[in-house]
């Protein structure tokens, strides 16, 4: 019986690079493997037909013959070619890597320590002007006793007995080899059979550190700083993963935030509003005062320019500025008087002096009759 050709096998093209070739072998390789297809003798033989092609169409040399002489080339073991019925081992364990052998080379493995995070509560003076916070933190650390080694001071790890210090065991399934964690060490290759005292075997120990956090002017609730090797130390001398500052910036009694603007609200009393007047506002560099123009009414933005937040360090804008929103207080408490002099205004005031409210009443009429038709 004839094979397929080795493209058709794998559903690539012949112009295929050899990156696509062995992204191809993969998905097939998954899908036929033994192990997800047990009893099953055609998914053996397609996971089989799919590993020969892609040892031969990886292999820069193997793959320039079989392009110019076709199978023919590799039949009866000719020019040293693949020989079907082989071990699949090198081609799958390319691809798969890590995945299937649980992580190449002997010894300790080496671990990088997890990174940490820690939320930074900031005032919003603080986060618009900078500061440099000092913050405690628990982590685990290099034990001092052992120096990170785990065994008794004096003592030093022995080389695991079931794999040799390899950190690694074969194992056979089916017609191929795959390497295996060593479930005796777990893939450190060492037993420690006089732990040390203080970190109990572990190399690592918990305590709090203190950390002082350079906190750039402009940051906002959301804004990350990161601290190299700042995080938990790594195992078996692996490096110390990182510390990730997130900023929270709490309420302010008078301020609200959006980006590098600031808003507040200004309530101001009913004469202000009509005949104008002058206010002392508050920003955050000190008071000014803000010109009330007459007639004006409720929710008017006032703009104080380059009266915002400096956000030129964190996202390389300019200074943001202060919108002053005007509130018409109503007045409460009135005495008897004010009330006879609110009520002889009022009796000298004509629809065009509140337009607003001759506006909605208009529209409210005109919606009642469109209803009423």
């Amino acid at each position: 019986m004839a094979k397929k050709d080795y493209y058709e096998v794998l559903g690539v093209s012949r112009s295929s690079t050899e990156k696509e070739i062995k992204k191809a072998y993969r998905r097939l390789a998954m899908k036929y493997h033994p192990d997800r297809n047990p009893d099953d003798a055609n998914a053996e033989e397609m996971f089989k037909e799919a590993s020969e092609a892609a040892e031969i169409l990886t292999d820069k040399e193997k793959r320039g013959t079989y392009d110019q002489f076709g199978h023919a080339a590799f039949e009866g073991g000719g020019g040293g070619g693949f020989q079907s019925g082989g071990n699949f081992g090198s081609i799958f364990e390319d691809v798969f890597g890590d995945i299937f052998t649980g992580g190449r080379g002997g010894g300790r493995q080496v671990q990088r320590g997890s990174d940490l995070k820690y939320v930074l509560d900031l005032d919003l003076e603080e986060a618009v002007r900078g500061t440099n916070p000092k913050i405690k933190i628990p982590t685990l650390v290099e034990c001092m006793e052992c120096l990170g080694s785990g065994a008794k001071k004096g003592t030093a790890p022995i080389d695991c007995v079931q794999c040799a210090g390899v950190g690694q065991v074969t194992a056979r399934q089916g017609f191929f080899s795959i390497q295996q964690t060593c479930p005796r060490c777990r893939g450190n290759g060492k037993m420690i059979s006089d732990p040390c005292g203080k970190c109990r075997g572990q190399g690592r120990t918990e305590e709090r550190k203190t950390l002082s956090v350079k906190i750039p002017p402009g940051v906002d609730t959301g804004d990350r700083i990161r601290l190299n090797g700042q995080g938990e130390a790594g195992a078996n001398g692996g490096p110390a993963g990182d510390l990730y500052v997130q900023v929270n910036v709490r309420d302010h009694k008078i301020f609200t935030r959006e980006g590098e603007h600031l808003y507040c609200e200004v309530p101001i009393s009913f004469v202000d509003a009509a005949l104008g007047g002058e206010l002392e506002v508050p920003t955050l560099d000190g008071r000014v005062n803000l010109k009330i123009p007459s007639e004006t009414q409720t929710g008017k933005l006032f703009r104080l320019r380059g009266k915002g937040v400096n956000v030129t360090q964190i996202r390389g804008g300019g200074i943001g500025d202060l919108y002053c929103r005007v509130a018409v207080e109503t007045p409460v408490g009135l005495s008897k008087k004010q009330k006879e002099l609110l009520k002889e205004f009022d009796g000298q005031s004509d629809d065009k002096q509140s337009p607003k409210r001759t506006n909605w009443f208009g529209s409210v009429k005109s919606f009642f009759d469109t209803m009423s038709n």
